[in-house]
């Protein structure tokens, strides 16, 4: 199995780095990437690092260039790192895809941070990319949903199944 990854950025990558006088946050170098080296994994895998966005930031273009990136992309399992916020956008757009299982993951909590849910939600995805069909899913919360049956709830900030 081979897998591309693909970053977009989103708080699963966000640092905050200590500036004098100054707090926010940037995004950094994508976090499956040490996730990945951790886990000591067995499969073969590439890094696209396409946008370092907040997912509020992501405009339709560069929703529309991540569509392009999975297209060319020579891999047929694609897991896009990306914000929670905006993640199902990006995944309905992504559905026209349809030679191509692509899987859409991030963390609420920064992967940089203490009890982060971003290597749960990494692994989430990269156990069900071997055994899903063809599609567009979203990974988090330990569930995986097709793109279309799922939504994050604002008050929890947990994707749960559409009502």
């Amino acid at each position: 199995m081979k897998i591309t990854f693909i970053q977009v950025g989103g708080t699963i990558d966000k640092r905050y780095p200590v500036k004098a006088g100054q707090h926010g946050f940037e995004i950094g170098e994508p976090a499956y990437i040490g996730i990945l080296e951790n886990a000591r994994v067995n499969f073969e895998w590439q890094s696209i690092s396409a946008f370092k966005k907040d997912s509020l930031d992501l405009s339709e273009q560069d929703v529309q260039e991540i569509v392009r990136l999975c297209q060319k992309a020579k891999t047929e399992c694609i897991i896009v790192t990306h914000g929670t916020d905006t993640l199902t956008r990006t995944a309905r757009a992504l559905s026209v895809i349809r030679d191509k299982t692509i899987i859409l993951t991030g963390a609420v909590t920064p992967e940089a941070c203490k009890n982060s849910d971003a290597a749960f939600n990494i692994g989430t995805a990269v156990g069900a990319a071997g055994a899903l069909c063809n599609g567009v899913y979203i990974a988090m919360n330990g569930r995986v949903y097709p793109y279309d049956a799922c939504e994050k709830d604002l008050k929890t900030c947990k994707f749960m199944e559409n009502k």
